[in-house]
């Protein structure tokens, strides 16, 4: 057998500990992580309780302006509410005239939602008081700024 000589690459790290993807994703791993595990007392995922939580505050909602509201891209929408259709919390409409499926909460979503919403609010509650209510309401609309500012920039590159 031939010896393979392997020239390594030297690949600059430097700034990456900077990244902005990489902080907001490892934060949003743990905060996901914190709410999977008080959801799952309610019977309920937290990717499917950010959902019910749409749908409930706009039904009959158009999936489109679901995935929208949510920031989820409408490949990722379909599946979940396939999901979800399967668990039978929601329901989707057949096409409108004007092509868009409308989706709504079926009781058994209602109730789970009830049965969410005061796990929700415990770990809420907790998670707000200790980083503190001011730092929370600071940080919720630097978020906010934050998101808006990637999507301009998500946009005028799919433009480019």
């Amino acid at each position: 057998m031939a010896k393979m000589k392997s020239k390594k690459v030297k690949v600059d790290l430097s700034e990456t500990g900077y990244c902005v993807s990489f902080n907001f994703r490892r934060a949003s791993r743990v905060i996901t992580s914190l709410y999977e595990l008080a959801l799952k007392r309610a019977g309920i995922r937290s990717t499917g309780f950010t959902i019910l939580i749409a749908i409930a505050k706009s039904e009959p909602i158009a999936i489109g302006a679901l995935a929208r509201a949510i920031v989820l891209d409408p490949t990722t929408m379909t599946r979940s509410l396939r999901l979800l259709q399967r668990q039978k919390l929601v329901a989707v409409s057949g096409r409108s005239s004007n092509r868009q499926r409308f989706v709504t909460l079926l009781p058994k979503g209602t109730r789970a939602l009830a049965r969410g919403m005061p796990v929700w609010r415990q770990i809420q509650r907790r998670f707000v008081n200790k980083i503190g209510p001011d730092t929370w309401k600071e940080l919720q609309g630097e978020l906010e700024r934050i998101a808006g500012v990637a999507m301009e920039l998500k946009n005028s590159a799919s433009k480019v």
